[in-house]
């Protein structure tokens, strides 16, 4: 899914405060003085090619905030772009602080309604102001050098709900954060080839040349082969936690099947690959001897044939075995969903509720108790890039969002 053109012409500017910006802007001179210092200091929030010049080209203005805003035109290319504060929302909708509480109830899942009792306005407003942040890429806003991208990431795919028809929510993730999120209408190859290929886009704006060297997935073919696809050279590892649980189901009720449970963890907690193939030889021999469904005898048989997908992980320090990396996360994903009773609008409004779902996990902030545990989480982006733009999590989300989350084409010279 392409972002939204208006968000790649507008840059987003970290401001000290809004009365000490309402000064600079006025004064050509001065403004450009700290155009420049800024320009220098987080250059991903700007077109590569300002470091070659550029020339201020009219204003923007809002009745409705009384804000005042400058448009650059870049030297070298000629293509024209909206300089706006961080104290201002995208489509100068309202100020960031006014916003923020609102979008913080979203992230938790609270309905527009109960948002417009707490924070005024209406809910339609506050419906637009959320979902319009799913129009800027997830990759780009979230991972800020190429060099963190991660190697090693989870995939799954959500069962939910569109106007009562079932629909697909394709998620990628890996280090605490959501990367790659779509919506599809189905669940073959060529629908997941789809909703998975707009993380690979928005990665590869960011690095041309990114392949993830592993991808954790559950046993479904058509997202492996989805994958596989899209990433030729990425390793897929199965995961062996989606194969406990469906075994777990069918022994609830045996005598035996604790048994059979704990001994398919201890052959996973094995350190090394060689281990692991080792213990499954008794491991099968000793279930061939129990009483148990013939279901669970079946799965035993497919752990045994899918030893090596399974043992893969061995490969790639770092690799998920397991797909809890991304469960976690669309629990919350499928908590929000259920109360916001699913999507209501078009496929394209869906695809964008699930992108700004995404985009506000990754850059709330974590809970008290786990700040005073870990005084360095601070949020799931700090987590993953070492630092924050802004000690709010909206303004530091608005900043990282400048032009759309789109890098810059070349460094700034």
């Amino acid at each position: 899914m392409k972002t939204s053109h208006y968000c790649e012409k507008s840059i987003c500017l970290p401001v000290a405060s809004e009365a000490e910006y309402d000064i600079q802007v006025e004064q050509p001179a001065e403004f450009r003085a700290y155009l420049m210092t800024v320009i220098t200091q987080p250059p991903e929030l700007f077109p590569g090619e300002i470091g070659g010049g550029f020339r201020f080209h009219g204003w923007v203005k809002s009745k409705k905030l009384g804000a005042r805003m400058r448009r650059i035109v870049i030297s070298e290319t000629g293509v024209a772009y909206q300089l706006r504060p961080d104290c201002v929302m995208p489509y100068l909708i309202g100020r960031t602080d006014e916003v923020e509480k609102g979008l913080r109830l979203c992230q938790q899942g609270v309905s527009f309604e109960t948002i417009v009792a707490v924070c005024g306005r209406n809910a339609p407003f506050w419906y637009r102001a959320y979902v319009s942040l799913g129009r800027v890429s997830p990759v780009g806003t979230t991972v800020k050098d190429p060099q963190r991208l991660p190697h090693h990431l989870v995939a799954d795919e959500k069962h939910t709900w569109l106007l009562g028809e079932p629909v697909f929510v394709p998620t990628l993730a890996a280090q605490g954060v959501v990367l790659g999120v779509s919506m599809t209408e189905a669940a073959d190859t060529e629908a997941l080839v789809s909703g998975y290929g707009d993380f690979k886009a928005e990665a590869r704006e960011l690095d041309p040349a990114y392949t993830p060297h592993t991808i954790n997935t559950d046993g479904w073919e058509a997202t492996q082969a989805a994958l596989t696809r899209l990433f030729p050279a990425t390793t897929l590892i199965l995961c062996f936690l989606h194969l406990v649980l469906s075994i777990r189901d069918r022994v609830r009720t045996w005598p035996d099947g604790r048994k059979v449970i704990n001994r398919l963890w201890e052959t996973y907690r094995e350190p090394t690959r060689e281990q692991f193939c080792k213990h499954l030889q008794p491991l099968v021999a000793w279930v061939t001897t129990l009483h148990l469904p013939e279901a669970v005898r079946g799965k035993i048989v497919e752990l045994d044939a899918n030893t090596d997908r399974y043992a893969r992980a061995y490969d790639f320090p770092g690799a998920y075995r397991t797909s809890n990396s991304v469960d976690r996360l669309m629990t919350h994903q499928d908590r929000l969903l259920f109360l916001h009773q699913y999507f209501h609008g078009t496929s394209d409004s869906a695809r964008l509720s699930v992108r700004a779902m995404a985009l506000l996990w990754n850059f709330h902030p974590y809970g008290r108790r786990t700040r005073d545990e870990f005084p360095d989480k601070v949020s799931p982006f700090m987590t993953l890039n070492g630092f924050q733009y802004h000690p709010n999590w909206l303004h530091n989300l608005l900043i990282a969002a400048s032009m759309g989350g789109k890098p810059p084409k070349h460094k700034i010279r």
